[in-house]
């Protein structure tokens, strides 16, 4: 067999009680016998090596020799290293309608007449999508704030963004009233996002929520989750993927000093990521950004449900498709099924071959009129 000799300031190999004399150079080209563990074989017979050979053990060698010698001996073999154990944080599953959970390949979540949520796991190990659903804050029944947020690098920052966007948002909208309500949603983005980033912990998310305040409704997302409206049957998206592949994202980049490449199939910011704002990020922050693009209109009878997803659901499933599902389990059967509607809606993303988390949330709008 072959092998190599450590000899600096090992603990195993002190000058004092190795077999060997201080080697200059490794010894993997010297090859030892079976039958003669310490002699190196006639073909190498000019070695530069010297080897102190210990004298063969007597029978009145000691007991103690020969533990010497037999733990001399074990550590010519090279140890496999101890299995480190490394604890998994417990992962949650939104804001305050979920507890924190472990690892889970499902999460469902309904309130009826109100919303319904289904977020299935993808081939990853953890599910890294996530949830929020705050419902009648200030004691108002319609008022409400939902969000989806899809986690890359980890879930960290979606479950941070679910956690803590909703309060952001709601705490800026106290202070600056009705009439700056777009302006509270990016400061609300904008903190969130930089309140994360003092974390110091790697990843990031996109986001996409709803407001629903006073029969209002403001949709905002960071990234490639999208919200859709059922328009008495026709998909309407309130909201624009942020992608490095639109044209206008590209020259922010570029116009920041980044560059926008072609990397797998996917243009990807500085030939990495392939979506251009979202909370987290650091390594990318400068081209990066978490500012929210918000689209506010008043609710009508005729605007039937609101779904917010992941792009779990819409890289594999049109908008159109999507509300023509949702509707048949909402309206035109007998009895409502707003979370078999979901469950529909990721399931056929699976079988079109998605691999990614995904998330689909309902919301009735004309709960909120």
């Amino acid at each position: 067999m072959s092998c190599t000799l450590a000899v600096s300031n090992s603990p195993v190999f002190s000058p004092s009680s190795s077999l060997f004399e201080p080697l200059a150079l490794p010894l993997a080209h010297v090859k030892f016998s079976p039958s003669s563990a310490l002699s190196p074989t006639p073909s190498s017979p000019c070695s530069p090596f010297r080897f102190r050979i210990q004298k063969p053990l007597t029978r009145t060698t000691s007991s103690a020799a020969v533990a010497a010698e037999a733990s001399t001996q074990t550590i010519l073999k090279r140890k496999r290293p101890a299995k480190l154990h490394i604890p998994v944080a417990a992962l949650g599953f939104g804001g305050s309608v979920t507890p924190r959970e472990g690892k889970r390949d499902e999460v469902e979540e309904e309130r009826e007449g109100c919303y319904s949520v289904y977020c299935k796991r993808g081939r990853r190990e953890f599910m890294e999508d996530r949830y929020s659903a705050v419902l009648d804050f200030q004691g108002d029944s319609k008022q409400a704030i939902f969000g989806i947020f899809d986690g890359h690098g980890g879930a960290k920052a979606a479950e941070y963004a679910a956690g803590n966007l909703d309060k952001n948002i709601l705490e800026e909208l106290t202070k600056n009233g009705e009439h700056e309500i777009a302006d509270a949603v990016k400061r609300g983005y904008l903190n969130t996002d930089s309140e994360f980033l003092k974390e110091d912990v790697r990843g990031g998310s996109c986001c996409v929520t709803a407001l629903i305040r006073k029969g209002t409704l403001i949709v905002s997302n960071a990234g490639d989750c999208r919200a859709v409206m059922s328009h008495g049957g026709l998909a309407e998206a309130l909201t624009s993927d942020h992608r490095p592949s639109r044209e206008d994202e590209k020259n922010r980049i570029e116009t920041l000093g980044g560059y926008v490449d072609l990397c797998h199939g996917l243009w990807r910011v500085q030939g990495s990521l392939a979506v251009s704002r979202g909370i987290g990020d650091r390594h990318l922050k400068q081209w990066v950004i978490a500012e929210p693009e918000t689209t506010i209109i008043r609710i009508k009878p005729e605007y039937e449900f609101l779904i917010l997803a992941s792009d779990g659901l819409w890289d594999k499933v049109s908008n159109q498709e999507a509300v023509d599902i949702a509707r048949h389990f909402c309206r035109d059967i007998d009895v409502p099924a707003p979370m078999l509607a979901c469950k529909k809606l990721v399931d056929l993303s699976v079988s079109r071959g998605s691999v990614d988390d995904i998330s689909v949330m309902l919301i009735q709008l004309n709960s909120y009129i």
